[in-house]
C-alpha cells in the first residue's frame, strides 16, 4: 500500500448503479489448475526491486492464483510498479501514463455503499513531472479511467484511488461514457455470473510520435485494450482493442483474442496460467461464451 498519505477535498456525486444480485456462494479457483512459476527476463535491477516491494515478485506469483492477472514485466519499456487496494498499476515515467492496469474483480466487488467521487488526484507516489488536473484542463480529452470507479464501490480507500490520475489516460469523450463503459458494465455482470474476473487493460500507442495534452505533456493514447480472464466453469479468456475516438459502435465489433492484443502491445497476458490452459484460452475466444 501506499506510504504517503493524501489530503484531498471530497465531492460525492454519483448516480446508483442498477443494484445487481450477488451470489452469496464462495466461488474458488478450480484445484486442477497449477499455477506456474514467472521468472523475469528483465534484467534491470532496478526494475526487479520495484516487483519485490510491490509483493509482486517472482517468489509471491509461484502457485499463487491472486497474482494470476499480473502481466510480465516489461523487458524493454520503463515502468514503475504501484499497488493499490484494489489493483495494480505498471506506471511510465516517460509517457505520463499507466502501461498497463490489472485487478482481481469478485462478485462481491461490483456493488456498494461508497459513491463515486468528483475529485482527481495528482499521484504523489511517482516522480514529477506528472499527471496533474491542470493537464486536462481545457484539454478536450475526458480522464478515462483503467480499473473503473464503478468497480470501487466497496470500499472508501479504493475509490479514491481510482480516481489518482496515475489510473488514468486522455481518453476520448464519447468513448469514455460510450463502449469503454459499455465493457466496464459487463465485466462486472461477468463478475457476479462467473464468480471473479482477471482485467487487464491500458492504453496502445500505435505511433511513434503522440499528441500530448498540457504543460507537462500527458501522452494521449492512439487506442486501448482490455482483456479478461475467467477460470469458472472453465477457463476462458477474451479480448477487446478500441481506437482512442470510437464510442457508439458495438462492443462486438472490437473482439480480440488475447494473443492478438499481446502481439499489437508487445506483453505476455497471465503468464502464470499452465502453458496448455494459457495456449488454449489466449488463441481462442467467442463472445457468445460470455452471454
Amino acid at each position: 500500500m501506499r506510504s504517503k498519505a493524501i489530503t484531498f477535498v471530497v465531492i460525492l456525486s454519483f448516480l446508483s448503479l442498477a443494484t445487481l444480485t450477488i451470489s452469496c456462494r464462495q466461488h474458488r479457483t478450480p484445484k486442477s489448475i497449477t499455477f506456474r512459476r514467472i521468472t523475469s527476463t528483465n534484467n534491470n535491477q532496478s526494475d526487479k526491486e520495484q516487483y519485490k516491494n510491490s509483493g509482486l515478485d517472482d517468489s509471491n506469483k509461484a502457485d499463487s492464483p491472486s497474482q494470476i492477472y499480473i502481466p510480465a514485466p516489461l523487458p524493454n519499456n520503463k515502468e514503475q510498479i504501484l499497488s493499490r487496494k484494489a489493483y495494480v498499476t505498471s506506471y511510465n515515467n516517460k509517457t505520463k501514463i499507466p502501461n498497463w492496469v490489472a485487478w482481481h474483480l469478485t462478485s462481491d466487488h461490483v456493488d456498494g455503499s461508497i459513491r463515486r467521487l468528483n475529485t482527481y488526484f495528482e499521484d504523489e507516489d511517482v516522480p514529477a513531472p506528472r499527471a496533474t488536473n491542470a493537464d486536462y484542463k481545457g484539454s478536450g480529452w475526458s480522464r478515462g479511467h483503467m480499473c473503473p470507479a464503478g468497480d470501487n464501490k466497496w470500499d472508501e480507500t479504493a475509490m479514491m484511488e481510482s480516481n489518482l490520475l496515475t489510473n488514468m489516460c486522455p481518453q476520448h469523450g464519447s468513448l469514455n461514457s460510450g463502449l469503454w463503459n459499455v465493457i466496464e458494465r459487463d465485466c462486472r455482470k461477468w463478475a457476479v455470473k462467473y464468480g471473479d474476473l482477471y482485467i487487464v487493460c491500458g492504453p496502445i500507442l500505435l505511433n511513434k510520435e503522440h499528441e500530448t495534452i498540457g504543460e507537462n505533456q500527458i501522452t494521449v493514447p492512439e487506442a486501448f485494450f482490455k482483456v479478461i480472464l475467467r477460470l469458472n466453469p472453465e477457463p476462458a479468456a477474451i479480448g477487446f482493442i478500441v481506437r482512442n475516438n470510437e464510442g457508439k459502435k458495438k462492443k462486438d465489433q472490437f473482439v480480440n483474442t488475447v494473443d492478438e492484443v499481446e502481439r499489437i502491445t508487445g506483453m505476455d497476458f497471465f503468464p502464470s496460467l499452465p502453458d496448455e490452459i494459457e495456449n488454449e484460452v489466449e488463441a481462442n475466444t467467442n463472445l457468445n461464451d460470455w452471454q
